[in-house]
């Protein structure tokens, strides 16, 4: 049975299933990149301060919006609020100097990228900041979640957003968030794969109301080039035999099967490709049906294995940084 081409928001707003990921777009190639994938089709782009490449990505909009393939209002733009910004008079300035990159009037969702609060780091001196400070250090601000969530409800009341989300958030963090939240966020943005089901999660959010977005559906294709050894280690999805096997059947790839495997169930996603074929493989997700004991045997992969752990991720000495408790917190949040 086709699945919609959108699941509505608790904010109202359309949110298309199938997006594109602007993760690792290189700067020199993401105006073409995203002014070819507009042409193909998609209509969701989904950004970041901490990718480097929101103006970029904003030229390739803008060009489309004069060539007259879209307008604005036809799009769906997401960006993330950095690590470095959680104080609440930080959210404001970047998100608006976010905007400003990308040439636009509003985000259609703006998410926190992580529940991980570090220090300030001026645009100015060192932008995006990673999870350093200007001298290389990992340091930690006071900001709750509380306060950032707040700043972030300010947005939406000034239009600067119209939905606002959060992303690598457990189960825990949302039932914290939603005690004091005036806004319920609107989307959940996390791991997915058949490697990181995280099945309860899923169920949980959007029992709750709150719309699903899968990153890296193809689990460790997207960190091999990080070098990560976790990753090396681990079988490819794409050439997987349980993907590989019911791709043959229904006459698919690999990398729609794992996509459909989400879609299906709701969870919306966000591939890249600078193919034009895959581009438009990638999109055909929608229309088709996995059997259910196809999704029952790609679920049987799971292995719990977390490639986006900022602990290994970013910066391994962290170990070195923080206290212990504060490493726990960490490691229990994200």
């Amino acid at each position: 049975m086709p699945t919609p081409a959108t699941v509505k928001l608790n904010s109202g707003y359309e949110m298309p299933l199938v997006g594109f990921g602007l993760w690792k777009v290189n700067n020199d190639t993401c105006a073409d990149t995203v002014y070819n994938a507009i042409k193909a089709g998609y209509r969701l782009f989904d950004g970041a301060c901490d990718y480097g490449n929101e103006v970029e990505s904003g030229q390739g909009v803008a060009r489309a919006i004069k060539d007259g393939l879209v307008k604005r209002s036809d799009l769906f733009l997401v960006s993330k609020l950095w690590n470095s910004f959680h104080d609440g008079p930080r959210v404001a300035p970047i998100c608006k100097k976010q905007l400003q990159d990308w040439g636009i009037d509003y985000f259609d969702l703006y998410i926190m990228h992580f529940p991980i609060a570090l220090k300030y780091v001026d645009p100015s001196v060192k932008y995006p900041p990673g999870f350093t400070d200007e001298n290389g250090n990992v340091t930690p601000s006071n900001a709750s979640i509380q306060e950032t969530w707040t700043a972030m409800e300010d947005l939406v009341e000034k239009g600067l957003c119209r939905s606002i989300g959060v992303s690598n958030f457990r189960s825990v963090l949302l039932m914290d968030l939603f005690r004091y939240a005036k806004v319920r966020p609107a989307a959940l943005q996390i791991e997915h794969h058949p490697y990181l089901v995280q099945e309860a999660l899923v169920k949980y959010a959007q029992g709750e109301g709150i719309a699903v977005t899968a990153y890296s559906s193809f689990g460790p294709q997207s960190f091999l080039e990080m070098d990560m050894q976790q990753a090396k280690d681990a079988p490819l999805l794409l050439e997987h035999p349980v993907v590989k096997k019911i791709a043959d059947k229904h006459g698919k790839t690999p990398a729609q099967v794992l996509l459909r495997w989400a879609t299906q169930k709701g969870v919306a996603v966000i591939p890249k490709s600078n193919n034009e074929g895959r581009l438009k493989q990638n999109l055909d997700v929608l229309e088709w049906d996995l059997e259910e004991g196809d999704v029952k045997e790609i679920c049987g992969i799971d292995r719990g294995m977390r490639f986006n752990d900022p602990v290994h991720v970013s910066f391994p000495s962290i170990c070195s940084v923080w206290s212990a408790p504060t490493l726990l917190l960490l490691i229990w949040a994200v």
